[in-house]
């Protein structure tokens, strides 16, 4: 049996792979397939909030399942609120995890936002796993 440390720190890894995957994706999506930008939005929003549910669940703190970003970073904020002040920027993405996925009021992604939404991710990853150093 394996000890309750090693346990949340298998969890943490597999939440980080998980986002990673999310990230490829979107990164894959925009350089191969420029007009799939929807998917790549909706990818880019996925991988940060699983980095952000991996930096919960090191921190063993409580979380709904929720695609809002603003909401997680809350939660992130109670134990170490610097850290979600640096990640305030990736808010934005919550419009892409289920209002952009149905057709209605939003505007299309542009290549634009989607390139800034692969951006986001890529710096929520380098932030929160440097601040998961410990864990990893």
């Amino acid at each position: 049996m394996k000890p309750p440390e090693e346990v949340r720190r298998e969890f943490v890894r597999q939440w980080i792979l998980k986002a990673d995957e999310d990230l490829a994706t979107a990164r894959h999506l925009l350089a191969s397939a420029p007009t799939l930008l929807g998917p790549v939005g909706f990818h880019a929003q996925q991988a940060v909030e699983k980095y952000l549910n991996a930096y919960l669940v090191w921190r063993q703190t409580e979380f709904p399942k929720t695609h809002n970003i603003a909401n997680l970073l809350d939660l992130v904020s109670s134990s170490q609120e610097q850290l979600a002040i640096s990640l305030d920027a990736a808010t934005v993405l919550t419009k892409y995890a289920v209002e952009s996925r149905y057709p209605g009021d939003l505007p299309e992604i542009s290549f634009e936002e989607a390139c800034e939404a692969v951006e986001l991710a890529r710096k929520s990853k380098k932030i929160v796993l440097t601040a998961l150093r410990e864990a990893l």
